[in-house]
């Protein structure tokens, strides 16, 4: 019997271990800092801790993190944790898939396009710092977060990033019930 092959989008290149995908956000306890990418599209906002090594981003609904526009290609990038020398990490995307297939639209990060690859870089890539704003298409962006513990209740620019911010207790003495 032969085995079934399946896509090289979703096996890690070589030089990548497998997808580690963890529900809370990646921390380092020396540096203490949370990553999270805010998607905005068709469907609203949504949050994204990231804590894995490796994210699929675009229309495809095997991707890891789901874009919900026509604007936007089926892998139209991906999320790359890298580590730097001081022992603290950081994510760069890449635009397109890690096997060179670029997306149709490409990328802006505040503006700017994304480099294209060349002879140096394989990969039209770019390292993300925090509140970069990812343009993917018309209508389609996020924002990379990369923030410590404290910045995580009083970064003044963005909404609070712990979900239970969100939640609102009502006095049942306020509320008027009629028969």
């Amino acid at each position: 019997m032969s085995k079934a092959k399946t896509s090289q989008f979703h096996q890690p290149p070589p030089n990548l271990s497998n997808v580690d995908i963890s529900k809370e956000p990646w921390e380092t306890s020396e540096f203490d800092v949370v990553h999270w990418l805010i998607v905005e599209d068709d469907k609203g906002e949504r949050r994204y801790p990231l804590g894995g090594k490796v994210y699929s981003i675009g229309r495809d609904s095997n991707s890891d993190i789901r874009l919900c526009s026509m604007f936007v290609s089926r892998r139209h990038a991906t999320l790359v944790r890298q580590k730097r020398k001081d022992g603290s990490c950081n994510y760069q995307i890449v635009d397109g898939d890690l096997e060179g297939k670029l997306s149709a639209n490409g990328i802006l990060i505040n503006g700017r396009k994304l480099p294209a690859p060349n002879i140096k870089n394989k990969l039209a890539a770019q390292n993300l710092k925090h509140q970069d704003k990812i343009i993917f298409g018309a209508g389609v962006s996020a924002i990379y977060h990369q923030l410590d513990r404290q910045q995580r209740r009083t970064d003044n620019q963005t909404r609070s990033l712990d979900p239970l911010d969100d939640i609102t207790l009502i006095d049942p003495g306020m509320i008027d019930l009629e028969d």
